[in-house]
């Protein structure tokens, strides 16, 4: 039986999908190679990726009062502000 090139591969028994580069795409629209590629080595899931992208929308407020964005997610999220923050610095 031939795989279907379009299943998702799972990542554990909590039947998390894993994010492809289209789902990265997806949501975060067109980055840099290299930070698209630092974004797949983390293997995240789908839902790593939409809560780094509420965190980076301001919505903060929807993970609860006292909530850390927890790892992948939150290697998302400083790996899309680093170039932000580097700018910063050289202004």
């Amino acid at each position: 039986m031939a795989k279907n090139p379009t299943t998702q591969p799972k990542l554990d028994s909590k039947s998390r999908t894993q994010a492809t580069r289209e789902d990265v795409t997806r949501i975060f629209g067109e980055l840099d190679n290299g930070v698209l590629l630092d974004i797949i080595k983390l293997k995240p899931a789908v839902e790593d990726l939409e809560q780094a992208a509420t965190w980076l929308s301001g919505d903060r407020d929807v993970f609860g009062p006292q909530h850390a964005l927890h790892h992948p997610a939150s290697t998302i999220v400083s790996i899309l502000t680093a170039n932000e923050e580097d700018e910063s610095r050289t202004r």
